[in-house]
């Protein structure tokens, strides 16, 4: 299972050119959790009338646990554990982590490039205590590319965005494709493919300051399949913030001017 949280709202410092952000994200498979948290500040440079690029930075923490006091072993197994070998403490550990990325947008295209992991994190669980069981898990470092664009399609109320995102390391190359389409800038509907792994249909809705979306993956690698897919949800919330001067007319009614 998985669940994350993010959000991000401007600073009214160097002329409204800040912005700080947050990200939180969970995921846990049997007795294995991992959290990685971060904070995250952004620079914007206006590149021309409809154009900027952001730089920024996140820094923040991975946390990893193995939950042993879960676990469930058979009679057998747990009486033959005279020496206790078997660990019954939860082991947990967390390490400092470090991401840059970079980002371009303009009325009709938008581009982004990223590192994660910047300074290679690594968390250590150790299960007896003396190093003899330690398990290490490296967070190698992962480079992003993602680019997209808005095309009109003219005398409608539709637009098509496609876009794409390539993810590397040291050992693989992985990429997705996605093509939406949006109407009235209200609801879109899409598809995506993910090189050697699945596809998947997106549906989604905007009205007013909260937007909606789902989508269904479905595994079409050979290991997988013969499962039923995966299904996400997500949602969120626009809030307007003004920095301005308050109550700047000096009234509060109508009725009370």
């Amino acid at each position: 299972k998985s669940f994350m949280l993010t959000g991000d709202m401007p600073l009214p410092l160097l002329g409204n050119k800040l912005a700080a952000g947050v990200v939180a994200q969970r995921e846990s498979i049997g007795l294995y959790r991992n959290i990685t948290a971060g904070l995250q500040c952004g620079y914007k440079i206006t590149t021309g009338r409809s154009s900027s690029v952001t730089l920024a930075v996140q820094a923040g923490i991975i946390d990893n646990e193995f939950r042993w006091s879960e676990r469930e072993l058979p009679e057998s197994d747990a009486a033959s554990d005279e020496a206790g070998d078997i660990p019954i403490e939860d082991q947990r550990h967390s390490a400092v982590d470090l991401s840059l990325g970079a980002f371009y947008n303009s009325r009709h295209f938008w581009a982004g490039v990223s590192v994660t992991h910047l300074n290679r994190s690594q968390v250590t669980l150790d299960v007896d205590g003396d190093g003899d069981n330690a398990v290490a898990f490296n967070a190698g470092r992962k480079f992003y590319l993602m680019v997209g664009g808005n095309i009109p399609i003219k005398n409608t109320l539709f637009e098509i965005q496609p876009s794409m995102l390539l993810r590397a390391d040291r050992d693989r190359v992985t990429g997705q494709l996605t093509a939406r389409v949006r109407y009235n800038r209200f609801l879109w509907a899409g598809v995506a493919w993910r090189h050697d792994d699945a596809v998947a249909l997106l549906l989604g809705a905007e009205f007013s300051n909260i937007f909606i979306g789902y989508s269904y993956d479905r595994v079409v690698a050979d290991v997988s399949r013969r499962g039923r897919g995966s299904h996400e949800v997500w949602g969120g919330y626009k809030v307007k913030l003004d920095f301005g001067p308050r109550n700047r007319y000096g009234h509060k009614s109508i009725r009370i001017m």
